[in-house]
């Protein structure tokens, strides 16, 4: 009876959870569906009358495809950067010896406690000096900046539990540092660089202030600011910014699923002893 009820107490728990992380989601896919007259009144769960007018709207309105592209391309640039920049530092500071090496680590980490607002001003400034102020390298440059830390940790991290033995046979081979990490690291730290891109893509899919103080043309603007742009004069279109909201949703929601694997493989890498 005890092991019947710690089943139950348990997977009650888990269903509690589970319904707690999904509701909101489920309930922005429903709201994305109701026309205007149903998100202002008191509607039921499921829309009365589904339309898909705001979907047909979030791509009329604002150019929302254009606000998909420049999300994409300085997510993407911005995580191969932090995974090949990432890799270089983080076999150095996993491998070579060198009597800074702690504290080049720490210096690395304590750019990403600082908080985003302190450095906006600054960072506008140089931007606007640079003349790169409304261009993709406005934001990928400050996201690799912030994101380089974490990457840096993870991969270091995972390449030190790495047998050395694979290194130094190497070396007696031939290869170069270059070589080794390329032809023996990379491969064996496939894990941890699909979790590590992920968590990078994902934050800067979906980072909103740099976005916000370093672009001010639509056609450079990506997908969190373009959302905030769904304003009416009159009433707020909530089922727009619900709809843009699901559609934003939907590649991310398809990397998990497709790096699943890789990345439970990553996160739970060395959690065992060998």
């Amino acid at each position: 009876m005890k092991k019947i009820l710690s089943k139950m107490s348990f997977y009650a728990l888990i269903s509690v959870l589970i319904i707690y992380t999904i509701a909101p989601f489920l309930w922005l896919v429903i709201s994305s569906f109701k026309p205007q007259q149903e998100l202002l009144s008191v509607p039921p769960l499921l829309p009365v009358n589904p339309t898909l007018d705001n979907y047909r709207s979030v791509f009329e309105l604002l150019p929302f495809g254009q606000f998909l592209l420049n999300s994409a391309i300085v997510a993407t640039v911005t995580t191969t950067l932090c995974l090949v920049i990432g890799a270089l530092g983080a076999y150095a500071l996993a491998r070579l010896n060198f009597w800074w090496k702690s504290l080049a680590l720490m210096s690395v980490l304590s750019i990403s406690m600082f908080p985003q607002i302190a450095t906006v001003t600054p960072l506008f400034v140089m931007i606007r000096k640079s003349g790169i102020f409304n261009t993709y390298w406005a934001l990928i440059i400050p996201y690799a900046t912030f994101a380089l830390p974490l990457t840096l940790w993870i991969l270091t991290s995972f390449f030190q539990k790495i047998p050395q033995e694979l290194e130094r046979a190497a070396l007696i081979d031939g290869l170069s540092r270059f070589e080794i990490l390329r032809k023996i690291y990379i491969p064996l730290a496939g894990p941890a660089l699909a979790t590590t891109g992920i968590m990078v893509f994902i934050a800067c899919w979906n980072e909103f202030l740099f976005a916000l103080c370093f672009t001010s043309s639509e056609l450079a603007r990506t997908v969190p600011v373009g959302i905030t742009l769904y304003e009416g004069q009159y009433h707020q279109p909530w089922g727009e910014v619900s709809a843009a909201s699901v559609l934003v949703s939907i590649p991310l929601v398809c990397l998990m699923f497709f790096f699943q694997r890789r990345i439970l493989s990553g996160l739970t890498a060395g959690a065992v002893k060998q």
